[in-house]
């Protein structure tokens, strides 16, 4: 159960080669977040001042 060994993981490390015993590291996916679209602010109806007669 040595280098010489296929099988094993030092033996699999010393023939650099992959298998079950030593399995290749899981390539990590970047995970793009999408943008978020702001919500549309409510345009709020522009109030009408009253008119008021002027006072004497």
């Amino acid at each position: 159960m040595g280098k010489g060994d296929k099988k094993s993981r030092k033996g699999k490390i010393w023939r650099k080669s992959y298998g079950n015993t030593r399995p290749r590291k899981a390539v990590v996916k970047k995970v793009v977040a999408a943008k978020k679209v702001a919500p549309k602010k409510k345009v709020a109806a522009k109030k009408t001042a009253k008119k008021t007669a002027a006072k004497d």
